[in-house]
């Protein structure tokens, strides 16, 4: 019995050969065209065999590479063995259908690739869902009725050619059960990313939030372990994240945020991944600050930052403020003389971005500074300024001595006075405490009468209620 070469599209232990085609305007790496997707078929777990590059001004329409590169091709996959060829490039249904008629061996392309990539990465049941949504929107229509798992749901016939009835028939039959499946995955999905949502909105209503972006393989999961406790998985591999963690970060004192480490985003993402997995990134959407981690050893680096910032923007994460990370500049002094003149520097980074800072989440480099700066965001611009605090609030006068930089202390018979440095997110984080205090001989509680210039009671004796608050005030 025949047996097709689109059965499933995984490439494990697989000997493949990587196939690009630079068109004008490719994004591609001038010096190593198909280095990109060399690692992602290597973070799938395909054996690299051959590579084979072609330049054109516009794709064939049938083979989408020229004849005379089909024909050599061909005999690579002969010669060397392979059995999958990969492309840079998304092809059409039928240029793959032309291309495995040609060469005999399974044919795919980067998206399908990346979605393999994620399939086998998927570790929550949300994961779980998106991808294999992504995977019937995008790879349905090119594997045409030649899913065993859809032959097993029509009947557990045999899934292979020359053992279905009427094509076309069939066709529509498969069409019905990818929609109905399709169906369902979606209903579930809305279900999970419905509390997700609400976990998030409330995180947020809760603590000052900041999320990690960036290119894959940027070095997001070594900071995030090494500004927390740690627990994210982190590996010199396209991916290696592929779902959000959160923990508690110190900023300095008794500050505290909660940081996100998120997916890795990828030039030429497939879009419907991109649709799917919006979800995930809802913590960098919703962040009150987003830290934008590049890997500034890679020559590629500002074509990854463009790729970053495009997605953020596409998703609607578009209007926190954002940090510039340059990460692994203990990399810069080691590299070889030739690579290190090709790489854009340090000062011309922060020409572009004066707030740029460099980092090395391996060996601490630059991260005083970083927290610096998000202590800063968090507190807001701080001021000298002088806080009235009852003696009885002792709480309030904890988190003051442990949260602002107090340069005197003045006792009255039932109050404290400090003159202190504070911002204005700072005064908002001790409201919820429920407890008075004047700022500048001013109440910054709403003004519901309360306690402030020209009342002569001392704070203590107000009996005021607990002050109300709106939903992003930071606590």
């Amino acid at each position: 019995m025949n047996v097709n070469p689109r059965e499933g599209i995984e490439v494990q232990l697989e000997p493949a050969i990587l196939v690009g085609v630079r068109l004008p305007g490719s994004r591609m790496d001038h010096r190593d065209p198909l280095g990109e997707l060399r690692s992602l078929a290597e973070t799938a777990g395909a054996k690299v065999v051959g590579e084979l590059m072609q330049n054109r001004d516009a794709p064939s329409g049938r083979t989408y590479l020229g004849k005379g590169k089909v024909e050599e091709l061909v005999a690579m996959t002969g010669s060397l063995g392979a059995r999958v060829v990969i492309f840079d490039n998304e092809l059409s249904p039928s240029q793959i259908q032309e291309l495995e008629k040609e060469a005999k061996v399974k044919v795919i392309d980067r998206s399908e690739l990346i979605l393999d990539i994620f399939a086998n990465r998927a570790a929550t049941r949300e994961a779980q869902l998106q991808v294999e949504i992504a995977q019937l929107e995008y790879t349905a229509p090119r594997l045409r009725a030649m899913w065993s798992h859809l032959g097993q749901v029509t009947g557990g016939s045999p899934v292979g050619v020359g053992t279905r009835g009427p094509g076309e028939q069939q066709l529509e039959i498969d069409r019905r059960i990818v929609q109905r499946r399709l169906v369902a995955l979606r209903r579930e999905l809305e279900e999970v990313q419905a509390r997700k949502r609400r976990e998030v909105a409330e995180r947020r209503a809760e603590h000052f939030t900041v999320g990690i972006v960036g290119y894959t393989n940027a070095g997001k999961s070594t900071l995030f372990n090494a500004l927390t406790r740690g627990g994210a998985f982190a590996a010199d591999m396209l991916f290696a994240t592929l779902m959000t963690r959160v923990e508690r970060w110190n900023v300095g004192g008794a500050n505290a945020v909660m940081l996100s480490d998120t997916v890795g985003f990828i030039r030429d993402l497939p879009h419907h991944l991109v649709a799917s997995f919006r979800a995930t990134l809802e913590d960098a959407i919703h962040a009150h600050a987003l830290l934008i981690v590049v890997d500034a050893s890679d020559r590629e680096a500002p074509h990854q930052l463009e790729t970053v910032t495009r997605v953020l923007d596409e998703i609607g994460a578009d209007s926190q403020p954002r940090i510039l990370l340059l990460n692994k500049v203990d990399r810069l002094a080691s590299l070889p003389f030739d690579e290190a003149q090709s790489l854009r520097t340090l000062d011309e980074w922060r020409a572009i971005d004066p707030g740029a800072i460099a980092i090395s989440a391996v060996t601490g480099e630059g991260l005083d500074g970083l927290r610096d700066r998000v202590r800063t965001l968090l507190t807001g611009a701080a001021a000298r300024r002088t806080l009235r605090v009852p003696l009885s609030s002792g709480r309030l006068i904890d988190q003051i001595e442990k949260r602002c930089v107090v340069h005197e202390r003045r006792y009255g018979e039932d109050f404290v006075e400090f003159e202190a440095d504070i911002g204005d997110r700072q005064i908002a984080q001790f409201l919820p405490l429920g407890e008075p205090f004047l700022v500048d001989g001013e109440d910054p509680r709403p003004k519901r009468g309360g306690w402030g210039p020209g009342r002569r009671q001392a704070p203590h004796l107000v009996e005021d209620a607990p002050p109300e608050h709106s939903d992003d005030t930071a606590r």
